[in-house]
């Protein structure tokens, strides 16, 4: 089964009785002791305590109901089950164990989401950026906060965990960390909500009060299959802050954001504009800078000026997401300048690498067509008389229709494009290549010339370095803060930023710097 991180401070193992998760889970049927108590909720039989209550998840790849014998001998008290099974433990029967499992766990916890000021995030890009600022601007008006998104999870400031690709966890982990944080004394929790983490359930019987969205492009479409499927799941989050009477904030500048005020019939909606729109929250006077960006951030008809650190247009149109949720959150005009202005890095975004090189390299998590073009247009605007070389990869087993849409963004906007391995998975590196490559070919890209594929991402790294000259700009796309990169099923350990330190070292350049920029 996918692995759930064993938490190091787990929350309070209070007992329920099986009949007491049953009752909130619609249609469930119960075979078995209903008395019987439950002391924990699992999905990974690898880890399952005893008294735990064992889920069994069907995924694509595996079907936890395979994995019963292992979560019996390891204790489980109670099986949450889409058929009944022979087994000497109570079960709830469900029709579906995913989408059972989020009330019955929200029920385990006490409903934590109901004790906490929660906030979710969604958009194609720029959720963690917004999260990161959001949470800066909470802190500096004397909040305490807990994060659940694509970096860590974090509770209050005492606690973080790193986590690897999933942004937002199974809901029986979102329940246990909300729980945390009600137990650690936070009282504001923020959420990266995914598409996935919406459509599957993972969210389910969250109450959330404020929602923002960043904006809607090209993603995910492997899994939602078309771009009004991919909407309908983020317009989820909307319409659960709408039934909640809450606030959703919204990007006027986006067609896909603005397309789910449909779904906010019942919540207050706040736009916000970074082009220049006349709406509720707008950035005027904008000053887009190689060390940072400086604007005018107007809300009604008050004024304050904020000097952003982090670079590009983009990250102004996060930081306005991030203060119309604050807003809405109770805080002041002027604690969300505060905030902002004392923004940290954000890990994997922009992040400047430097070990005495005579050109820029960049390390950033951009990996949709839409982020990619966003964040090149931004390199080639500080570098105009340099060269432009982008290594960049497109994830295997993932929306392959965006592809070629990456590799003619990058012939359009750099001088070089290297295509190399992101995370294939168990699919064959060459021929996600080759897919990114006929988009860059079609929009005029030469192989061997201008575009190289060389699936070896340290090779690929290597040679961006080797081809570069003073006053270019090498940027590494794609992985960002990652951890690991999936090849089948094994995540080996990878670390860009370091690898690219590592590279520069190897190539002569010895005095060893990392500037962040984000």
């Amino acid at each position: 089964m996918p692995s759930q991180t064993p938490s190091k401070n787990p929350a309070p193992r209070t007992a329920k009785t099986v009949g007491e998760l049953a009752e909130v889970v619609s249609g469930s049927a119960l075979v078995g002791d209903t008395g019987a108590f439950v002391t924990g909720v699992g999905f990974d039989s690898r880890l399952l305590k005893a008294g735990d209550l064992f889920a069994s998840l069907r995924g694509a790849d595996l079907d936890g109901h395979q994995f019963i014998p292992q979560a019996i001998a390891n204790g489980a008290s109670a099986l949450l089950v889409e058929n009944r099974v022979e087994a000497n433990l109570p079960q709830i029967v469900v029709r579906d164990s995913r989408e059972a499992l989020a009330p019955l766990s929200a029920r385990f916890y006490d409903q934590p989401s109901h004790q906490l000021q929660m906030v979710g995030l969604t958009g194609t890009d720029g959720k963690t950026t917004t999260s990161y600022l959001l949470d800066g601007i909470l802190q500096a008006a004397g909040r305490r906060t807990g994060l659940i998104g694509t970096i860590s999870i974090r509770i209050g400031p005492e606690r973080e965990e790193r986590l690897a690709h999933q942004t937002t966890p199974e809901s029986n982990l979102v329940q246990r960390y909300l729980c945390e944080m009600v137990t650690a004394g936070v009282d504001t929790a923020i959420i990266e909500a995914t598409s996935h983490g919406l459509a599957m359930h993972r969210l389910d019987a969250t109450r959330f009060e404020i929602a923002g969205v960043t904006n809607i492009t090209h993603e995910h479409l492997e899994f939602h299959k078309t771009i009004e499927r991919y909407r309908a799941a983020k317009a989820i989050l909307v319409e659960r802050v709408a039934s909640a009477g809450g606030v959703v904030v919204l990007n006027y500048d986006d067609n896909g954001a603005r397309s789910l005020v449909q779904h906010a019939r019942g919540a207050s909606v706040v736009w916000y504009s970074a082009d220049g729109a006349d709406v509720d929250l707008c950035a005027r006077e904008l000053d887009v800078r190689a060390d940072g960006s400086s604007f005018v951030l107007r809300a009604g008809s008050d004024e304050v000026h904020v000097s952003l650190p982090l670079i590009g247009h983009f990250n102004i149109a996060n930081a306005l997401c991030a203060a119309g949720t604050a807003l809405a959150a109770g805080v002041g005009l002027d604690d969300v300048c505060a905030g902002l202005e004392s923004a940290p890095g954000v890990p994997g975004r922009m992040d400047r690498i430097g070990a005495g090189q005579p050109f820029v390299v960049v390390v950033d998590y951009a990996h949709t067509p839409a982020s990619l073009r966003k964040t090149l247009t931004l390199l080639r605007a500080f570098h105009p008389d340099g060269r432009l070389i982008v290594v960049t990869g497109s994830a295997g087993e993932r929306d392959t229709s965006k592809r070629p849409l990456q590799g003619a963004v990058c012939a359009e906007l750099a001088d070089i494009s290297i295509f190399t391995n992101e995370d294939p998975r168990h699919e064959d590196p060459e021929r996600i290549i080759r897919d990114i490559t006929e988009g860059a070919v079609a929009q005029g890209g030469v192989v061997g010339d201008d575009i190289l594929e060389i699936p070896d991402r340290r090779v690929a790294i290597a040679e961006a370095f080797d081809r570069a000259g003073p006053g270019d700009c090498v940027l590494l796309a794609g992985k960002g803060h990652e951890s690991s990169i999936i090849l089948g099923s094994a995540h080996r350990p990878w670390d860009e930023a370091a690898v690219a330190r590592e590279l520069l070292l190897e190539a002569g350049y010895t005095t060893s710097v990392l500037e962040r920029q984000a």
